[in-house]
């Protein structure tokens, strides 16, 4: 993520593993930052989904009813 500016934030974590990732020497704000990352772009991709579901319920039907629409072009 190429972020310009940064923000101090409080986090809760649990304990055990907050203490883990201390011994390890892992950077608790990179760490974070890449989860909360990896967890809006899932949450961004559901979303897609969601807004999306009715084209592509209606596409997915119209290639059962009809086929590819270029299907008769292909060579394999």
């Amino acid at each position: 993520m190429n972020s310009h500016t940064r923000k101090p934030t409080n986090l809760s974590l649990d304990v055990t593993l907050l203490t883990e990732a201390k011994a390890l020497k892992v950077n608790l704000s990179r760490a974070a930052e890449n989860g909360i990352q990896s967890a809006v772009a899932a949450a961004k991709a559901e979303q897609w989904t969601a807004e999306n579901a009715a084209a592509i319920r209606s596409s997915n039907s119209y290639v059962e009813k009809l086929g590819l629409p270029l299907d008769r072009y292909r060579q394999f």
